[in-house]
């Protein structure tokens, strides 16, 4: 009987989002993200996989439709949000009162500082020294924001990884970008001219699953999502196959709804 009682909520989730406007149809969850934010989301082959790809397809299967993910520019996401082109923005997304103006988050799933990425021997190594220099980071990310706390010469990039090959390039002092994924360019790059500069403490901050406003519906169904996988533990199951072990978060570190 549950079964059927889920099914059936679900059910009238899709048709009253509908009936509002959303771009749900054809029995579809149309989720849009940025790909070049590995582990979180990246591009393999064809198609777009990583943590926050997974956890979309639970939401997904959880609603009964089909996953469809869009790949788009990361400050692209609130507004195809806003005007209906997606249903959903999953893409490693910091809830912050400025997109809160915009759009509604669900809770959090994952704790993810900021992280800042220096030369070597280079001209930031410390809080003090990264003042007044020449910031990388990923346009309109928690980087962005966190960067002009230090700096009014900040150079912005679509993608984190074109930051970084700029820095190793000699043309900037410094990239601040989500510590997962300054973790994860780093071990790509295998750069020894690179380093993280853990001088530095950011505060801490939670990725969310964002939807357009007026949708509480929705909301309610990915927070249920978001606590099944938690509680279940699939969304442990997911960190791991994305992180080696020794960089998986404490269960402490990973905001629970």
């Amino acid at each position: 009987m549950q079964k059927y009682s889920g099914m059936l909520i679900a059910l009238i989730l899709v048709i009253s989002m509908f009936a509002a406007g959303m771009a749900i149809a054809e029995g579809t969850l149309t989720m849009g993200t940025n790909a070049e934010f590995p582990p979180f989301e990246f591009v393999e082959g064809d198609s777009v996989i990583g943590v926050d790809a997974e956890i979309a397809a639970e939401i997904a299967k959880d609603l009964g439709l089909e996953l469809v993910i869009e790949n788009m520019a990361f400050d692209s996401i609130i507004p195809a949000l806003t005007s209906g082109q997606i249903d959903i923005g999953v893409a490693a997304m910091t809830v912050k009162p400025e997109r809160l103006n915009s759009v509604d988050f669900s809770d959090t799933y994952y704790n993810a500082r900021q992280a800042c990425i220096v030369q070597v021997g280079g001209k930031a190594q410390d809080s003090e020294s990264l003042k007044g220099t020449t910031i990388g980071v990923q346009t309109g990310t928690t980087g962005d924001y966190a960067a002009e706390e230090y700096s009014e010469d900040i150079q912005r990039f679509a993608k984190a990884l074109d930051a970084v090959l700029e820095l190793a390039g000699g043309k900037l002092d410094a990239v601040i970008i989500d510590e997962p994924v300054a973790k994860n360019i780093l071990a790509a790059l295998n750069n020894p001219n690179l380093t993280l500069l853990d001088t530095i403490e950011f505060e801490d901050e939670f990725y969310a699953v964002a939807v357009p406003k007026g949708h509480p519906e929705l909301v309610e169904s990915i927070n249920n999502t978001i606590e099944r996988i938690t509680t279940d533990g699939t969304l442990d199951a997911i960190l791991l196959k994305y992180f080696p072990a020794e960089e998986e978060p404490a269960s402490e570190e990973i905001a629970q709804p």
